[in-house]
């Protein structure tokens, strides 16, 4: 089998490749902007070919993506509106374009959660006013439908992501877990209302895997909410609290309305996109899977678990 992978020098992407140069012998295409970037050992067993190179000038790679049996998209831009909307948009459906419907059996292409609402279900306000990234992603989606290839497509939906290591770059949300943790003295005071899902990259690389091993018999495409079991933003708390042996004697309740306030008497500038987030608070999704759902073992299923891989004390 030949797979054919973007984004291998993020943090998912990282989890990725090394999870099938491990545990499999299957021929793999790199395609990395910046090798120097990789701290996977891409040399650890032969059939592993890295393509320098962006999606920006994918068709270099036309008669390659002819052969692909698999293609995992995990690339993407983050900012910029013109740049989110090439790579996202018109590149990544590009490339799918590229493939051959009698070669390819799956392409898995990762979307993000931000783009559902709590029923599994677009989000306008995603398409309307999201980051250029969210916008982008949303755009993307509205067009897998119209590919040739669209019954052979898995879209995946991670919710927040943590992961990473002295190996593997870190995700946005663990980067910056030490700083936020470090209030939990204070926090621990409060209680809001907010509920939330998180996934640790290498629970999504077993997925990942899973879903490449196990392409769909039927030709139909294919949707997963990635997120361990949904927390409130309360039990997030005590988790964390009880991680740390602080105690919580009592909570003052932190109101939308107040925070709303306070947005309005102190002029506070808010982009529309942060100022949604902030009413919409329940990022919770229908039938989110884990590897557990697969009968394979999740490698961090709770916050304690997350906290410890961090290295947090």
């Amino acid at each position: 089998m030949r797979i054919f992978l973007t984004g291998a020098s993020g943090c998912i992407g990282h989890y990725i490749t090394e999870t099938f140069i491990q545990e499999t012998d299957r021929e793999l295409f790199l395609l990395v902007r910046n090798p120097n970037k990789l701290q996977f050992d891409y040399k650890a067993r032969p059939r592993i070919t890295i393509l320098q190179g962006d999606l920006q000038e994918i068709e270099k790679y036309s008669d390659l993506l002819k052969t692909i049996d698999v293609a995992i998209l995990a690339a993407t831009s983050w900012g910029g509106a013109a740049e989110s909307f090439e790579t996202n948009v018109i590149k990544t459906t590009h490339l799918i374009s590229l493939l051959d419907p009698n070669i390819c059996q799956q392409v898995i292409y990762f979307s993000t959660a931000s783009i559902l609402d709590r029923n599994n279900n677009l989000l306008k306000e995603a398409g309307e006013i999201g980051t250029d990234y969210i916008r982008t992603k949303y755009e993307c989606y509205l067009r897998l439908s119209k590919l040739k290839l669209a019954d052979k497509i898995t879209t995946v939906f991670p919710t927040l992501v943590v992961g990473g290591d002295e190996n593997k770059p870190y995700s946005h949300v663990y980067a910056g877990l030490p700083d936020v943790v470090k209030w939990i003295g204070l926090i621990r005071w409060f209680k809001t209302d907010g509920s939330f899902h998180f996934i640790h990259a290498k629970d999504i690389a077993q997925i990942i895997k899973y879903l490449v091993d196990s392409p769909s018999s039927q030709r139909v495409s294919r949707q997963f909410i990635l997120g361990q079991k949904s927390l409130t933003a309360n039990e997030a708390i005590q988790e964390i609290c009880q991680y740390f042996n602080k105690k919580i004697y009592f909570q003052i309740p932190l109101y939308i309305w107040l925070a709303n306030f306070f947005i309005v008497v102190f002029r506070i500038q808010m982009a529309a996109w942060d100022r949604f987030y902030l009413n919409y608070r329940y990022f919770t999704y229908q039938n989110a899977v884990t590897p557990a759902t697969f009968g394979l073992t999740n490698y961090c299923p709770t916050l304690t678990d997350v906290l410890k891989l961090r290295g947090i004390k």
